[in-house]
């Protein structure tokens, strides 16, 4: 059964008449006259939650009990099982806490409630809109100055399943009518000042119509949401992604859904729960360095010259050239002794088996391709009069030709692409050969005596290797599984010629059966050997990047192989770019590959407090005099306090005492020991977070020019409260 969060009475079933929960000094927003229709229809939308989590539990379980089929039909039953557990869990997640809020239009007075996901009770009653359809648009984006049809509107804050406060806007004459609590702060300006949590806030409803503007906006091409700290913009991200599965079919996640590219670890943990409370479970979240094996252990590139070598989307695309070396046909002839003969295998047969993969065949995978070729050229040489030999036989003869197998093995090798990588550092003509612009120098730069030894700056190189090698069991794997196969189909004939000899004639529907397309249908594909796939190989519909600005032409290169269609969201702020973005966003984007990109800025800081962005502006400025420097639109009433090192301690424990919830972090201690309410990072593992308290230790020890005075930039923003400065 659903559990209603917080709403239970004594004898455990839910308690549909009291969905408020108002504190003392809000009383007058209890009148009944105010709640009563929210009251009843929080009943509704209790008991339909009840009976459509039942009902969605009973059609899980028998489609987890029907058989498993085989082909479309499994596909579809696996389908409908992803599809009624994500629902069956994204209901179960809340209670009445998936409505936002609610509309009234000045057509018709009646409220139109706003939900996370759509609610329709079983006489077809709509309890709640999807937040992401088009109707539930005006909550997110009216305004005063276009209010979009409506009369008012109402925006609940939840706290532990019940209200806890709300706020009401009128655009009409007629949207007072004695059912509105009018309010002198907005729900979203009163929402700044709640405190933080380990996991980002749920500010679903508090959208502003700027930001819903982006959210809205079309998949097509590369958009880029520009703003500074504070102004949403990961906010905007998330939400985003999770509209963009809802509303257009061509992202779902059948077409490769959406990935989520975060700066580092403490984002993805930091994000983690907010796409679910959308209502979408199936997004991936990942870093750069997730995108490839060896970014678990990847150290950072310790020459800044060699890390700029390796940041180009030139050297990136010399693994093409890298490859290559290893496609050249023998030049020369060759005879191919079978078990009825002799057969002449010249340079031009060679040449045209090496052309026999499409377009896009990884490396790897081509090379059985072309030996099922040569298998063809060779069979087509045979004489006529030899007689019939099956495929399979002719085959495995050619397998024990030695010198055959050797000659291909030398010409088209299975690669590894830490090897064929690791090579451009330790052969310098290899890497000469493949870059011919790098200067004699910078060859010699790129050289290292543990060629393996990963930097993050190999990441790049690495996976354009492996996407155009392909994995170098491919090849074993698929002879595996056509072994397989072929014992499946000879198991299948035996079974067939049983049935044949069981007609007396052998003629009728039966003989259907000798037909080689219903052989395979009867071949159970569960049975052979399988893989897993790398989730995050992609090809995606669509990615979202956040704090892009840090991303090199490589790294970009990574995203690109993953993303056929160039759809992008793509989110950051050229002020917060430590190694510095003095070009525009289209410049960038279009030199590294996507040359269709609208901007979107957004310039209003939602979060950081006046107080501490008055500290913060001359830090950034003074390094990027045109920053982009956002306007902060509240006060905190604290202001920043300057101290000594050793008051660390005594600051964070008058602090804990003061503030029963809310989390701080220490920036710039790394002695300093992280608890369940203090974090502790660097000013790069900071970005993209957001604490009550932050505390900087040594501000001016973070480094010189722009990556210092990017860090110091970062490190204050992440304040929402107050923000303390101490100095050794």
């Amino acid at each position: 059964m659903l559990s209603v969060h917080g709403s239970r009475g004594d004898g455990g079933q839910p308690d549909l008449t009291n969905a408020f929960q108002l504190p003392d000094r809000l009383s007058p927003k209890a009148d009944p006259n105010l709640i009563a229709g929210d009251e009843q229809h929080f009943a509704a939308i209790a008991e339909t939650l009840e009976q459509t989590v039942s009902e969605l539990s009973d059609r899980l379980d028998a489609a987890r009990k029907a058989p498993g089929g085989m082909g479309r039909a499994a596909m579809d039953r696996d389908t409908e099982i992803h599809q009624l557990t994500a629902r069956l869990r994204a209901l179960q997640r809340f209670g009445l806490d998936l409505c936002l809020g609610r509309i009234v239009s000045a057509d018709t007075l009646e409220p139109v409630y706003i939900g996370r996901l759509g609610l329709t009770d079983s006489e077809g009653r709509r309890l709640l809109i999807d937040w992401r359809s088009p109707a539930a648009e005006p909550f997110f984006a009216a305004t005063h100055a276009n209010p979009m049809g409506l009369a008012s509107r109402r925006r609940y804050r939840w706290t532990r399943g019940r209200i806890s406060d709300y706020w009401d806007e009128v655009f009409t004459p007629d949207g007072l009518d004695g059912h509105a609590a009018l309010d002198d702060q907005s729900a979203f300006i009163a929402s700044l000042g709640s405190n933080r949590s380990s996991r980002m806030r749920d500010v679903l409803g508090t959208i502003q119509a700027d930001q819903d503007a982006i959210i809205r906006a079309s998949s097509r091409g590369a958009l880029v949401v520009d703003g500074g700290p504070g102004t949403g913009k990961t906010v905007v991200a998330l939400h985003r992604s999770a509209y963009l599965l809802y509303s257009d079919p061509r992202l779902g996640h059948r077409r490769g859904g959406v990935l989520v590219v975060g700066p580092h670890q403490p984002y993805l943990a930091y994000v983690a729960d907010v796409l679910p409370s959308l209502g979408e479970e199936g997004v991936q979240t990942c870093t750069v360095r997730d995108l490839v094996t060896e970014g678990a252990t990847a150290v950072i590139e310790t020459d800044p010259d060699v890390a700029r070598l390796k940041s180009s989307a030139g050297l990136v695309k010399a693994i093409e050239k890298a490859v290559r070396f290893y496609e050249e046909p023998p030049s020369e002839g060759m005879t191919v002794t079978t078990d009825w003969s002799d057969i002449w295998l010249s340079a031009e047969d060679w040449a045209e088996a090496f052309d026999a993969p499409g377009p896009g065949t990884p490396h790897n995978e081509a090379r059985e391709q072309i030996w099922e070729e040569l298998v063809t050229i060779l069979m087509d040489k045979r004489d006529d009069d030899e007689g019939d030999v099956s495929p399979e036989l002719f085959r495995r003869s050619l397998q024990r030709d030695r010198e055959l197998v050797t000659t291909l093995n030398r010409a088209w090798p299975l690669l590894e692409a830490a090897d064929l990588v690791g090579d451009l550092w330790s052969v310098p003509a290899y890497l000469r050969m493949c870059a011919p612009w790098l200067s004699r120098d910078d060859v010699r730069k790129l050289q290292r005596g543990d060629a393996q030894a990963w930097t993050v700056s190999d990441l790049p190189l690495l996976d354009a290797a492996r996407h155009r090698l392909g994995d170098p069991e491919a090849a074993r794997r698929m002879l595996r599984h056509n072994a397989a196969v072929a014992a499946e189909r000879e198991r299948m004939a035996s079974v067939i010629d049983d049935i044949l000899q069981a007609d007396d004639d052998g003629e009728g529907a039966v003989t259907m059966l000798r037909g080689q397309d219903l052989k395979d249908s009867l071949i159970d594909e569960s049975a052979l050997p399988s893989t897993d796939l790398d989730r995050l190989a992609g090809p995606f519909a669509h990615i979202v990047v956040d704090e892009a600005q840090e991303l090199t032409d490589a790294e970009w290169q990574m995203l690109l192989l993953r993303c056929p269609s160039r759809s992008f969201t793509i989110v950051g702020d050229r002020a917060q770019a430590r190694h510095g973005f003095t070009e525009s966003w289209e410049e960038r984007l279009e030199r590294i590959g996507l040359d269709r990109s609208v901007l979107a800025s957004l310039s209003i800081n939602y979060r950081t407090p006046e107080e501490v962005m008055a500290e913060a502006e001359p830090v950034i400025r003074a390094a990027l005099p045109d920053a982009n420097v956002p306007t902060s639109i509240r006060t905190s009433g604290v202001p920043v306090v300057h101290g000594s090192a050793s008051d660390l301690d005594a600051i964070l424990d008058n602090w804990l005492a003061a503030n029963a919830d809310g989390i701080a972090c220490v920036i710039g201690d790394p002695m300093f020991r992280a608890t369940s309410r203090v974090r502790s990072l660097t000013p790069e593992l900071s970005k993209g977070l957001e604490f009550d308290l932050v505390v900087l230790v040594d501000p001016e020890k973070f480094g010189t020019g722009i990556e210092g005075a990017v860090d110091r930039y970062v490190a204050m923003t992440r304040a929402t409260q107050q923000l303390v400065i101490l100095t050794s």
